[in-house]
């Protein structure tokens, strides 16, 4: 048995005081939207207890698919780090970065620069995709942030590592597969949030298969499929991990995703935030 947590788009806060000159283009209507009200959406509290939760079941291996940040400011990346190191080592956490990490081009060398622990495969390297094997289990983790113009928080994943993914799914044929990235691959919601090559990926998965594709961006627990080679491949997407509000829908929740690989054999479970503060499993 080999046990998979996932969770998405932490969104760690509050924001650290910016300087004027980090508040130029994009970032400014960012810091505009998180003190006009973003940041009630997002409790730290709530995130603490999910981590608490999480400790408690004993996963064998932590996967996070993005948007640990808000804004890409140099110093939430410090905070993230530090965040990241309440949940496990980095051989134990794999990150799949998302488009409030890779807010604007200048937030990137700060995400390499603080984040490459958990985003580095097991051959030392630093680039997407990356690969780690873990007991039966390979973890094949994609960068879908892309720096995008205001309003707009699209994805990509561009023809390099959609190559590269490729030769790395038929590499691991011999071990249950999963793919990670920020941005859901089937339904985006709307042209603005889409993975703007989603077919691309559809395209190379039908041909060289996985077994899982985990996902977060949309903030709500979607359970979906793409065709695989040998019938539908599960895309599960998850809701932000420090999200409150009364849409159970919405609210801070990861999965708990055991793999049986000599029945191979894939059994998730959801657990979520309650109105009482506590989490608890809920159905299917």
């Amino acid at each position: 048995m080999f046990r998979l947590a996932h969770l998405s788009d932490a969104h760690i806060g509050p924001l650290p005081n910016p300087r004027w000159r980090e508040l130029l283009g994009k970032r400014a209507t960012g810091y505009i939207n998180w003190r006009r009200g973003r940041y009630r959406a997002h409790d730290m509290e709530a995130l603490g207890a999910l981590v608490a939760d999480l400790r408690a079941h004993r996963p064998d291996h932590v996967a996070i698919t993005g948007d640990v940040c808000n804004i890409g400011l140099p110093a939430e990346f410090q905070l993230a780090a530090q965040w990241l190191h309440t949940i496990g080592a980095p051989a134990d956490v794999s990150l799949a970065p998302g488009n409030h990490d890779a807010y604007l081009r200048s937030s990137l060398p700060y995400m390499t620069r603080d984040l490459s622990p958990w985003m580095r495969g097991d051959d030392g390297a630093n680039g997407f995709p990356f690969l780690r094997r873990r007991d039966g289990v390979a973890i094949i983790g994609l960068c879908s942030g892309v720096p995008t113009l205001p309003f707009v928080a699209s994805g990509k994943l561009g023809r390099a590592q959609l190559t590269r993914l490729a030769e790395l799914l038929r590499e691991t044929r011999d071990v249950a597969r999963v793919v990670l990235l920020h941005h859901p691959p089937v339904d985006g919601g709307g042209r603005i949030r889409n993975l703007a090559d989603h077919r691309a990926l559809a395209e190379v998965l039908a041909r060289e298969g996985a077994d899982l594709v985990l996902h977060g961006h949309s903030h709500m627990i979607s359970r979906k499929s793409l065709p695989g080679p040998d019938g539908p491949i599960p895309v599960l997407g998850i809701c932000s991990a420090s999200s409150i509000g009364r849409n159970p829908r919405r609210r801070s929740a990861y999965f708990l995703i055991d793999f049986d690989l000599e029945k191979q054999r894939i059994a998730v479970t959801t657990r979520q935030l309650d109105a009482a503060g506590q989490f608890h499993s809920i159905p299917a």
